[in-house]
């Protein structure tokens, strides 16, 4: 695979925009809160002393905040209530306490409680505590999180970070060089958000201790049972999405930025999709919807998703659903994996399915044209006109390497660009991640075989923490062109040898223009584009 130059683009210091900060947070007691009991730099399991009071070692989320609403989530020790306290102040001197979930073995001692009636635009401070389920007098040591609210008024502005592929390729938490690093560079950006893109775990790819890199130099993995094997049953499942919560820097970040978490292949098995049987001698239950029916479910118990905790604990639930972040902002989640059909050569010159399938296509052209936001962002989990195979002769992605006229997948984007096109449908923004290098591309008719749809751009970024890899090839068909890419040369790069990448939005609350950065997790910007408000395309 040829690798395209970077550009003429030059990394710069990063800098902060939004000096000073916007949240007013005790630092220190945060990252005290998110290390409760986790000695030597957090990096080992939490030890359950199953004496004594519930215990909630593995921090806090929250996730799909709005302006009034918002999902706490945490993991209990042993069977206990949930109990939520809300404050304007960090000293909590007036408390709204909302009662959460009984947490037990159902869900694997986890629980998310929806706080509603919040204040819009505002800092929320909160501490959750267990209550022991038969002395409720007997509670935990509270933990500390905080978020702020979607801004109500347009002028306020909103910035968020988004990335995804977290330990895949072997590279998972190593205490050598300080866990996910990339969470900490996040969490000094200090975003409204985090909209995280997919691959939130590798359930297929298990860890070794050690692995040797190309220059001699060992890479050492926190290793546990359910990372040394791919993943199977609930509880294998459940392990993996529990690894994560490992790393300081991870429940750190998570107590103090909210998300927006969406899935891709690797929470349940590599390039997977409904009906599939497999043919991999590490699995002995080859089903693939009975796995994903695991994954989903532990997935749903582990991560505050907002249309999954609606349905009830194993309920499923779906993934895809609007988050809507003030007069500026609408993130639409797209679950690209859940209803798609079977990978193959992708020149079938009718297809109904494609990647979203036809229920999910006409829900997105509904909310896009009720949306009276100024930025639309569609959050997908795979890449448009990248060119990502499945084997020799299957495809993954929606691209399939034919430069001509839409077929297979392609016809269902067709489709949904020409719908955003002639309802005038403004402010369209692709955002992705999968591939595991940062680029941005900008999609023009002029260039393309289907012309029949305004310009638009999609940015990449990833791996926050895994193996790093070339740059895929372009498919035409939708015209893109790659404006920046920033890739390694190699296959599966190590963390310790290349930069992890996410990506930055800033949205001017006084201009309404809407800034995309590109960064490295070691403090530089690589790329900037800034894109104009009210127009259908760019």
């Amino acid at each position: 695979m040829s690798k395209n130059p970077p550009g003429s683009h030059t990394a710069v210091p990063a800098t902060n925009p939004s000096a000073p900060a916007r949240r007013s947070v005790l630092r220190g007691s945060l990252a005290a809160s998110a290390g409760i009991a986790l000695g030597g730099g957090g990096l080992a399991a939490p030890a359950f002393a199953l004496s004594g009071r519930p215990a909630a070692q593995w921090g806090v989320q929250t996730g799909d905040v709005t302006a009034r609403s918002g999902l706490v989530w945490v993991r209990s020790d042993r069977p206990a209530r949930m109990i939520v306290e809300t404050s304007a102040t960090e000293s909590f001197r007036r408390v709204r306490r909302h009662r959460g979930p009984l947490l037990g073995t159902g869900t694997d001692f986890t629980g998310t409680t929806f706080l509603r009636g919040l204040p819009p635009g505002e800092q929320i401070h909160y501490r959750v505590v267990l209550a022991d389920i038969d002395d409720p007098r007997r509670t935990s040591e509270p933990v500390l999180g905080t978020f702020r609210t979607a801004p109500e008024r347009r002028r306020d502005g909103v910035r968020f970070l988004w990335s995804g592929d977290i330990a895949g390729q072997g590279w998972g938490i190593n205490p050598d060089i300080g866990g996910f690093r990339a969470f900490e560079a996040m969490r000094r950006l200090d975003p409204d958000f985090f909209l995280c893109s997919g691959d939130t775990v590798y359930a297929d790819g298990p860890l070794q201790p050690s692995v040797t890199l190309p220059d001699g130099r060992i890479w050492r993995n926190l290793v546990t049972p359910e990372k040394a094997k791919v993943a199977e049953t609930l509880d294998e499942y459940r392990g993996n999405f529990r690894y994560n919560l490992l790393d300081q820097n991870v429940r750190a970040f998570n107590a103090q930025v909210p998300a927006v978490v969406q899935w891709d292949d690797h929470e349940v098995r590599n390039n997977w999709y409904p009906g599939q049987i497999l043919d991999d001698a590490r699995y002995t239950e080859k089903n693939v919807d009975v796995l994903a029916s695991r994954a989903s479910r532990a997935f749903a118990e582990y991560f505050p998703v907002s249309t999954m905790q609606a349905a009830g604990p194993g309920a499923g639930g779906r993934m895809h659903r609007v988050v809507r972040y003030g007069p500026l902002l609408d993130v639409f989640v797209l679950d690209m994996r859940s209803y798609r059909n079977a990978n193959s050569p992708g020149r079938q010159a009718d297809d109904t399915t494609g990647i979203l399938g036809a229920e999910q296509l006409a829900w997105l052209k509904h909310e896009l044209s009720r949306s009276r936001a100024v930025w639309k962002v569609l959050a997908a989990d795979m890449p448009i006109g990248l060119v990502v195979p499945d084997g020799a002769t299957a495809f993954e992605a929606i691209a399939q390497g034919d430069p001509g006229a839409p077929l297979g997948r392609e016809l269902q984007i067709a489709e949904l660009l020409r719908f955003i096109k002639h309802r005038r449908i403004t402010g369209t923004v692709w955002l992705t991640a999968d591939v595991h290098y940062t680029s941005a591309q900008r999609y023009a008719p002029e260039r393309a075989a289907f012309q029949d749809f305004a310009p638009f751009w999609e940015f990449v970024s990833g791996p926050l923490a895994a193996g790093g890899f070339p740059a895929n090839k372009l498919d035409s068909t939708f015209g893109p062109e790659r404006v920046f890419v920033r890739a390694p040369e190699r296959a599966n790069v190590s963390p310790m040898e290349s930069p992890q990448y996410f990506g930055e939005v800033d949205i001017d609350g006084a201009s309404a223009e809407l800034t995309v950065r590109l960064r490295g997790d070691d403090d530089t910007v690589l790329f900037t584009k800034v894109l104009q408000p009210g127009l259908v395309g760019q």
